[in-house]
């Protein structure tokens, strides 16, 4: 579980703050993806690439994984399903990979 949904859970500390904050950001729900990326804006200060650059190479830490199993996991489902999308578009047009 995140740090926001069980806030008494101390922060693993081979992550940083910002990772904490990433992850708990991360776990809430949005529905519209306008107002995630407004949101990251205010509150990280950096742009939505890379934001999200920040958390893929997060979700592939240990330290993740042991923080918030559950959000770490469906992260790199759907990673990894957003992965094989690319890759079934790619070889049914026979266009190269992006």
């Amino acid at each position: 579980m995140s740090a926001e949904r069980l806030p008494n859970r101390p922060a693993d500390p081979a992550l940083d703050e910002r990772a904490v904050e990433v992850l708990a950001f991360e776990a809430r729900a949005w529905q519209h993806p306008g107002a995630k990326a407004e949101a990251i804006l205010d509150e990280f200060g950096i742009s939505a690439a890379r934001y999200y650059r920040i958390l893929g190479e997060l979700i592939d830490t240990p330290a993740a994984l042991r923080h918030d199993p559950m959000l770490i996991k469906r992260l790199q489902r759907m990673r990894a399903a957003r992965a094989a999308a690319r890759t079934r578009r790619s070889l049914s047009t026979g266009r190269p990979l992006d």
